[in-house]
């Protein structure tokens, strides 16, 4: 797992995108900027939690390590050390890989 300092704030995750292996098909290779973002990714770091109307602090429903699939739009790149990062929201992430 990658050690990064930063920490996510709120409702915000820090995920890592797992990219998909290389295919070739028919000898032709699709350039990285006719790709499609990955949508699966690794939680890196959690935020420190949304709050509820009553100011209570929910739980999140992902921990450090789950892999996970988000919004294909939704978050902000990053870029620490020459390794991309994606801070989303807890609402851009749509399930937990079983």
């Amino acid at each position: 797992m990658a050690k990064v300092n930063i920490k996510p704030i709120g409702d915000r995750v820090l995920v890592q995108h797992i990219e998909e292996k290389e295919q070739v098909r028919g000898g032709i290779i699709i350039p990285d900027s006719a790709k499609e973002k990955p949508q699966e990714a690794k939680v890196i770091a959690l935020g420190t939690g949304k709050k509820d109307e009553n100011g209570k602090v929910t739980a999140f429903e992902v921990k450090v390590g789950d892999r996970v699939l988000i919004s294909k739009y939704g978050g902000t790149e990053v870029k620490i050390e020459d390794q991309k990062f994606t801070l989303v929201r807890e609402d851009d992430i749509l399930g937990v890989i079983a």
